[in-house]
């Protein structure tokens, strides 16, 4: 075989074992501030997320911001984003004020709201987007003056304005001002019925779905979740959806009832089999084939040995019949979507 044809059947062999999304032109930058799911305080769930070439960013909760901007900046992550014309601040900073344009949150859990408070006094204005209940909690319990300054345009006393609270309403899709996306939420179960949510990001044609906390419908005894993989499923056959970021809290051997609302390897590989047969009934077993799933939301162990995050990706991996291209995401590093 000569040196041509044997370099091109190996790029040929290559590409095939590549993920199909790894392939396909990136329409999404995504900076992940924090990746656990309890824990570390420095580290909790809040993915940056802009259209490619775009410096102007959502933030998908909001449980660390300036930790991981920090962690961000040493990275690297921030360069080309901030600008000389941010000079005047620190990276981090400068992200914080001028870059972060909005802020979804999924639920009011305080691991998903924490660094938004603590960094409020510093922050710039922009919007607070989340469901009625959210919205509600985070006025009532949070910025109430109470708690903390009443820094959102709703509640009792002075008002302080710099947050304007936007409650959306399920599978109805708005503009996220200042960021040339749009978004579309879905109800999802954590625990018992608590309310958390899905937000299906869109951007010239092309979709990410964040999915807050949530348990498998079996446990919670909902159909939430087929209800959304019903919405996507077109998206994913047509390659429109670029990843799904979704949680897997615990490791397999975690017993349903000490779940509270979350999902184990076990169980998330049985809602993407829930997926892959609303995408393809014909041919659910390559339905998924290199499709990014992003795992959140890892709550770590005190124990010593395999940190939890191996443990659940090695379970993962295992029980992975479907292709699906698996990704542990690292506090302050670029992904490309």
């Amino acid at each position: 075989m000569s040196l041509r044809r044997w370099i091109t059947v190996t790029l040929t062999v290559s590409a095939c074992l590549t993920p199909l999304a790894a392939l396909a032109e990136p329409a999404f930058l995504a900076i992940p501030l924090g990746t656990s799911g309890g824990l570390y305080e420095d580290d909790l769930s809040s993915y940056l997320l802009a259209p490619k070439g775009s410096g102007d960013f959502l933030a998908l909760d909001a449980g660390t911001l300036m930790a991981g901007l920090r962690k961000a900046a040493q990275l690297g992550s921030l360069d080309g984003i901030v600008t000389p014309a941010d000079g005047d601040l620190i990276p981090a900073a400068a992200m914080l004020q001028r870059h972060i344009k909005a802020y979804l949150i999924s639920h009011p859990h305080l691991d998903h709201l924490a660094g938004l408070v603590i960094n409020a006094p510093d922050d710039a204005k922009k919007d607070i987007l989340g469901t009625g209940p959210t919205i509600d909690r985070i006025r009532d319990h949070l910025f109430n003056w109470q708690i903390w300054p009443a820094f959102g345009s709703e509640g009792s006393g002075v008002l302080l304005g710099k947050y304007r609270y936007v409650r959306l309403v399920p599978a109805v899709a708005v503009p996220v001002a200042g960021t040339g996306m749009t978004v579309e939420p879905f109800a999802l179960s954590h625990a018992d019925g608590y309310p958390s949510t899905a937000f299906l990001v869109s951007a010239n044609g092309a979709h990410v779905l964040y999915c807050g906390d949530t348990g498998p419908d079996a446990v919670e005894k909902s159909d939430r979740l087929q209800q959304l993989w019903r919405r996507i499923a077109p998206l994913v056959r047509t390659g429109a959806l670029k990843a799904i970021f979704i949680e897997a809290s615990y490791p397999d051997g975690t017993p349903d009832t000490r779940l509270f609302g979350h999902l184990t390897p076990a169980w998330l590989m049985a809602e993407m089999h829930v997926l892959a047969a609303a995408v393809d009934p014909a041919k659910p077993a390559t339905a998924l084939q290199g499709l990014t799933v992003v795992v959140t939301h890892v709550k770590p162990s005190m124990k010593a040995g395999m940190a939890a995050s191996a443990r659940i990706m090695q379970q993962l991996q295992s029980r992975n019949d479907l292709g699906v291209h698996f990704v542990l995401p690292e506090q302050g590093r670029r992904l490309a979507l």
